[in-house]
């Protein structure tokens, strides 16, 4: 899917919407998380938050404002890349897309045992599963990445893994903006 060119708007626009519309509409936007939208919501919606990018950055700055529970409970929410829920077509439409689009699905049993390793390493490091924007990359990208961030510090991942989901949230509103 082609990511929308920067003065593409969001339909609805978000700055006309209420609360709960706003919600319901963008809500998704964070896996699982429909207090970033609630939150951004509330710090008020402008013309400005009708683009992608000026929404993602609304969204964005209520994540990174929160509290570090409220933050790893956002990475929490993502599933495992290649792992069980997606074998068994357990997540969301957005995750769905996303793992396809990087050819997740087409991976060899090696690969998968791989993919399942990785997960079990990364988890037990840093309690909190690998995420990363996959749009654009391959598995063997993913794969390299997902071993080269085994060797960060607790904090160092955590702030990467925040960024990749503030990545992925201004991908997704991207997308919805070219849809």
């Amino acid at each position: 899917m082609p990511l929308s060119p920067p003065h593409a708007i969001l339909e609805p626009r978000p700055s006309t919407l209420d609360r709960d519309t706003f919600v319901a509409r963008y809500g998704d936007i964070f896996e699982h998380s429909p207090w970033v939208a609630e939150a951004a919501w509330q710090q008020g919606l402008t013309t400005q938050h009708d683009h992608p990018d000026g929404l993602a950055s609304l969204m964005g700055q209520m994540l990174q404002q929160a509290s570090s529970d409220e933050q790893i409970r956002v990475i929490r929410a993502h599933p495992d890349l290649a792992g069980k829920a997606a074998l068994a077509g357990e997540l969301t439409g957005d995750s769905t897309q996303e793992q396809a689009g990087a050819g997740l699905d087409q991976c060899s049993p090696e690969e998968l045992a791989r993919f399942e390793h990785l997960n079990t390493t990364y988890k037990h490091k840093f309690d909190f599963p690998f995420v990363i924007a996959v749009r654009g990359l391959d598995r063997y990208a993913i794969l390299e990445a997902f071993a080269e961030r085994l060797d960060n510090d607790l904090a160092t991942e955590r702030r990467t893994a925040i960024e990749q989901v503030m990545r992925i949230a201004r991908l997704r509103l991207q997308a919805r903006a070219s849809g």
